[in-house]
């Protein structure tokens, strides 16, 4: 049942942190079982992809305003979407070991930028991908762009390049290290432009869907044209208890998301990194 537990994980971590499940879910999946760091990394994109298509979904139909900026999104989900196979055909020419070192530094990474906002902007932590709709959000129309002269999201070169060099970015992370990416985005859309904090929480889970699914089907071109086989079932049941935690963590959020539960999370993603790459 060692899948059904790091499925609760995923649909908890990309839930109620800014942080992607497949991180967690990766260096468990190692621990608990015998797969090899890609099959692992595969496994977990495409846990967390089915999780965000999901959380998207039930953002965008359920609520007045979700909080998703569509144009931004769909920028850096097309560009992340192409470079995630490209990165996951790379994750092919190093050796397990390697690879694991190098996403064990990620995940370290990732762990402190978690544990500096909570000391350091705390009330940013209880924007979580489970959140209800919240009065702050600010919409599509008043988006504005760092990198425009006038100050507003245009279509235009510079705003248009800078959300599409940094999707390339994220699609090839997501491919090679087997993560949604949602460490990278959210900083990027704070980067280049001034939006409140849920919009690019929210934003950051329709991105997450796409490179997701993207590095995940490329995962299973890559299983099949080398004759392998793909564990369906342990993946129907990673995804489902998944999407069961999200369910949970919607419902959850608002009690417990904040600075302590994204401490913890942070020491016991380091924890379980460490563990898996000296095993």
């Amino acid at each position: 049942m060692i899948e059904v537990v790091v499925g609760l994980i995923i649909g908890l971590v990309l839930g109620l942190t800014g942080a992607g499940g497949s991180i967690f879910a990766v260096p468990l999946l190692l621990l608990a079982t015998p797969m090899n760091p890609s099959d692992a990394m595969g496994m977990a994109l495409g846990a967390v992809a089915v999780t965000a298509l999901y959380a998207t979904a039930s953002q965008s139909i359920n609520r007045k305003n979700s909080g998703i900026l569509w144009t931004p999104a769909i920028i850096l989900a097309a560009s992340g979407a192409l470079t995630a196979p490209l990165g996951k055909w790379a994750s092919t020419l190093f050796t397990p070991h390697v690879l694991l070192a190098g996403f064990t530094c990620v995940a370290v990474l990732i762990a402190v930028r978690m544990w500096i906002q909570a000391n350091r902007r705390p009330e940013e932590t209880t924007s979580v991908r489970a959140n209800d709709g919240d009065s702050d959000l600010t919409t599509p129309a008043t988006m504005a762009c760092k990198l425009s002269p006038t100050g507003q999201f245009l279509l235009r070169p510079k705003c248009i390049s800078g959300l599409g060099v940094g999707g390339l970015a994220i699609g090839f992370a997501s491919g090679l290290f087997g993560v949604g990416g949602g460490f990278l985005i959210i900083p990027l859309l704070l980067f280049l432009s001034q939006i409140a904090m849920r919009n690019a929480v929210a934003t950051s889970l329709a991105i997450i869907a796409a490179v997701s699914s993207s590095g995940f089907a490329s995962h299973l071109v890559l299983e099949y044209s080398n004759n392998q086989t793909f564990d369906w079932l342990n993946f129907i049941k990673l995804s489902g208890a998944s999407l069961t935690a999200m369910f949970i963590s919607q419902r959850i959020s608002r009690a417990i998301a904040g600075p302590l539960l994204q401490k913890i999370f942070s020491v016991a993603l380091v924890l379980v990194s460490v563990i898996s790459i000296l095993k």
